[in-house]
């Protein structure tokens, strides 16, 4: 069932219908960041803009391409992958943020994640815990590709997912503090890059609609570091990863259209 609106067509939450939006679409979690990301784009209009759903769409390389914000979160991103999915869209890339665990992410890196540890609940509902969140080769490859083109500093491998924010960053205070940090340290010796709140969710609904997806992390810092006492300095512009996404759209569509 993929028409919400009493027979008009119009997706219940983005209120966006065929036609809207392109098959490439480009995933931030702030609604804020959507006209950034909509600036690279050629034509770029205004679709819709309902609860944290912000979308625009608009060309590259002749191509429609949209982006579409999908809040925080696994459940407000499950439903924008499948309301965009119902309107036309199968190649997803998530732009995003994300806080280093290993000891190389430093801020400013950008991570592309191979996969995700299924530290969401969303995903739960999808598949079982035992199924791996992978992002799709093609698009890891195409983003891979464009941070090497960009010449950025980046990192290619899994990433864990969560729902606490604050689990994350003040577990100590949390009634299953022991569970979250015993977690944690097991993250960090199994070599996962960074935390985020998104791609397990992403990768998960993707597999169910045999959709493609794959992640790109702007690294704002890393809390391993500074308890390591080394260097940890903070960003919080985005644009390095938007860039490398917008250069990923670009080769997916050239390896597209050659078949």
């Amino acid at each position: 069932m993929t028409d919400y609106m009493e027979g008009t067509g119009v997706q219940y939450h983005l209120h966006i219908k065929k036609g809207d939006v392109g098959r490439y679409a480009i995933l931030p979690g702030d609604p804020k960041r959507v006209p950034l990301i909509a600036a690279y784009l050629d034509d770029a209009k205004l679709v819709a803009d309902s609860r944290e759903f912000l979308t625009y769409s608009g060309y590259l390389d002749g191509e429609k391409v949209s982006v579409t914000s999908t809040g925080i979160g696994g459940p407000s991103a499950s439903i924008a992958v499948e309301e965009l999915y119902n309107c036309g869209s199968d190649t997803f890339i998530r732009v995003g943020t994300c806080g280093g665990i290993a000891l190389p992410v430093i801020g400013g890196d950008i991570v592309i994640a191979t996969g995700a540890v299924r530290m969401d609940g969303t995903s739960r509902e999808y598949a079982p815990i035992e199924f791996p969140a992978v992002a799709d080769f093609s698009v890891v490859s195409a983003l891979a590709s464009a941070a090497d083109s960009l010449d950025l500093r980046h990192h290619v491998g899994v990433v864990q997912c969560k729902d606490s924010f604050y689990g994350q960053h003040e577990p100590e205070v949390m009634p299953v503090a022991s569970e979250l940090q015993a977690r944690w340290e097991a993250w960090k010796r199994l070599g996962v890059l960074c935390s985020e709140m998104e791609s397990a969710t992403l990768f998960t609904v993707a597999a169910r609609l045999g959709a493609r997806a794959g992640t790109v992390l702007f690294t704002v810092g890393n809390q391993e570091r500074e308890k390591a006492g080394m260097d940890n300095p903070k960003f919080h512009d985005t644009d390095k990863a938007i860039r490398t996404a917008i250069e990923a759209i670009r080769i997916l569509i050239r390896n597209d259209r050659k078949g």
